[in-house]
């Protein structure tokens, strides 16, 4: 199996949740830490086709910078280029863990979906 690339916050439960489950399942994968390296627009591109271009599904909705930048208002009327461009450019926008592979593309970790996709059920 290929290695994973998953993009992860140290202080986030979540992600430690995650690898935790990644490791639990002998999935080789390499991690990232989002603030410092997010996604590039490429790998942003991916995900958001995995979600049939749906935009929020990528966006930390509930992160600080989201909140006061009113990206919630913007959102609606936001074109894909732009929204790529701010989340790479700012990892606290990016919803997390962020996890990519050649058939894989998954954000937040949700345990049914991820045993699924990867093939543990």
């Amino acid at each position: 199996m290929e290695t994973l690339k998953i993009y992860t916050y140290a202080n986030c439960d979540t992600c430690r949740r995650a690898v935790k489950w990644l490791v639990a399942h002998d999935i080789a994968f390499d991690e990232r830490p989002i603030r410092d390296t997010p996604p590039t627009p490429v790998e942003l591109r991916s995900m958001l086709a995995a979600y049939d271009g749906e935009l929020r599904r990528l966006f930390n909705t509930s992160g600080r910078d989201y909140r006061e930048q009113k990206l919630g208002e913007q959102l609606p009327t936001m074109k894909a280029d732009q929204a790529i461009a701010m989340l790479a450019a700012n990892g606290n926008l990016v919803k997390r863990p962020f996890l990519l592979g050649q058939r894989i593309a998954l954000v937040g970790f949700a345990e049914p979906a991820w045993q699924v996709a990867l093939g543990k059920e």
